[in-house]
């Protein structure tokens, strides 16, 4: 009875907060002011408040992903635990239909060992790390010379590749960056397939040739969409790699000695979504996702990238069923596999529910670390910035939040985009994001609990706002006008690239 009256008191308070308009600007009128809610939309976004700040398991929910399940790398053991774990949450908070949507991955692979040691100008050891969907050097390694390739100039670099036979090739960054990163990163796929050709024993250089960030840590990730390089390539510490580069700057000979150790599959392995709903009251067809990531890379549990996505989406999940409140239409939970590879669940989920995606309203992500939400982002749909800018400002009791229609195709959003959908990135502050993700630190300790039950709760109240209007806030647009607008916002460049551009010589370029 006391924790009932407690949770009672905390929807009254987050209700008081959520209803509280803003003092008006000058020259405003107390209209223009105004929450844009009736009455019983005030009480069900009180009550799904409450109910998320106060009776979730969702932190933990993280400490079992993190600490019993650990690394989750699609299409390994680990992952299929997290499957039956999440059909298991989802069932126990009361979802329906929950399940598990199989896909396949066109191969697996598995870290095996890193290990490098300098040779010359002096001896010892240094720190390494593989990156995923890679492949190894000769069974005890290869000793060569270090020669340098700078990232920024790759297209030069690749006129006379006949230099980089038996070296290790250490990637560096001299001169003027390039100004479309992504472009850059697909570019870097071309010369990793070059250098294996010419026989280059390795590559130093991380995702997409970048620099590892922090003291003493690695990056793991990996090359392409759902792509495999047979050429090694590792992510070394920075200090490492500086002394490297200081002792080529001054002309000296660097060798090192590099073992590189990784399993591929020769062919696809199964992977799963797993799915879960709240079925709407008065048009169950229409539906509303809500996600984040389940997989993870395996130097460390994946706390932050993306248990904390995956854990928020079932407390989500859970603040609705316990608030009481039912949406008009349906809520489907999803937690995507195989983000990390390039987005393969979520593109498997559009394809799966292809027939259905007319019915599909918008999909709300996850996926940026461990800091509070601080915006929305709407995937290029200017046309919904008005209405859901209203409905951030009127959640007074969680900040300010930002509300633009920036396009995300770094995380699960992506896929619900190109479908003509507001794919809603939850867009998040996390300045230690850089240092924990794909990294041996990426761990449970680094997620504050109250920032992990907030943010699953800002996802609750805007999956049950765009569930329970009155009326649809969208509907998908038709493939030219997606076209167009990827165009506008320049990223049918990249997209093309990387092979993911359905809309053929549809979008033309603004003069």
């Amino acid at each position: 009875m006391t924790r009932k009256m407690l949770v009672c008191a905390c929807a009254a308070a987050f209700l008081s907060a959520i209803v509280r308009p803003a003092a008006s600007a000058p020259g405003q009128s107390a209209t223009e002011g105004a929450v844009p809610f009736d009455d019983a939309t005030l009480t069900s976004l009180g009550a799904v408040a409450g109910a998320g700040m106060m009776e979730t398991n969702t932190y933990e929910n993280l400490r079992e992903l993190s600490d019993d399940i650990g690394a989750r790398v699609t299409g390994s053991p680990g992952a299929a635990r997290a499957i039956a774990w999440g059909i298991q949450k989802m069932k126990s908070v009361g979802l329906e239909n929950a399940h598990a949507e199989t896909w396949q991955l066109s191969r697996g692979w598995t870290r095996i060992s890193a290990r490098a040691e300098l040779i010359a100008p002096i001896h010892r050891s240094l720190m390494i790390d593989s990156l995923g969907w890679v492949g190894s050097t000769p069974a005890g390694g290869a000793e060569a010379d270090v020669v340098e390739v700078n990232a920024y100039q790759l297209d030069e670099e690749m006129k006379d590749p006949s230099r980089w036979k038996g070296k290790i090739l250490l990637v560096i960054h001299k001169g003027e960056a390039p100004t479309d990163r992504m472009a850059s990163f697909a570019k870097f796929g071309d010369f990793l397939k070059a250098a294996h050709q010419t026989g280059a024993v390795a590559v130093i250089g991380g995702q997409g040739g970048g620099v590892a960030q922090g003291m003493h840590l690695t990056h793991t990730g990996v090359l392409g969409f759902d792509t495999y390089y047979d050429i090694p390539v590792v992510s070394m510490a920075a200090e490492d790699q500086e002394q490297l580069e200081r002792y080529l700057e001054r002309g000296r000979t660097v060798r090192l000695q590099m073992d590189v150790q990784n399993r591929v599959t020769d062919g696809h392995v199964e992977s799963a979504n797993v799915v879960g709903d709240i079925r709407g009251t008065e048009h169950p067809e229409q539906i509303t996702v809500v996600g984040g990531h389940l997989d993870s890379w395996d130097l460390a549990s994946g706390s932050t990238d993306n248990g904390f996505g995956a854990t928020a989406t079932l407390g989500a999940a859970e603040a609705i069923i316990k608030s009481g409140q039912k949406p008009r239409r349906t809520i489907r939970f999803v937690l995507f596999t195989g983000e990390e590879e390039g987005l393969l669940g979520s593109i498997a989920y559009v394809k799966t529910h292809q027939s259905e995606m007319p019915n599909h309203i918008a999909a709300v992500i996850l996926d940026n670390g461990q800091g509070p939400v601080i915006g929305l982002q709407l995937g290029g749909r200017a046309d919904l910035i008005p209405v859901v800018q209203k409905f951030a400002s009127a959640l007074g009791a969680f900040g300010k939040l930002k509300v633009d229609d920036d396009v995300e195709f770094g995380t699960d959003t992506g896929p619900f985009i190109l479908a003509g959908l507001p794919g809603i990135n939850l867009d998040q502050d996390s300045p230690e994001y850089k240092y924990t993700h794909h990294s041996a630190v990426d761990t449970f300790d680094k997620v504050p609990a109250d920032i992990l039950d907030r943010d699953a709760t800002v996802m609750a109240l805007t999956a049950f706002w765009i569930a329970d209007r009155r009326d649809r806030l969208a509907s998908p647009w038709p493939q030219e006008k997606t076209a167009q607008m990827l165009v506008d916002k320049h990223q049918d460049a990249i997209l093309k690239l990387f092979g993911l551009w359905p809309f053929g010589n549809l979008g033309s370029s603004q003069q």
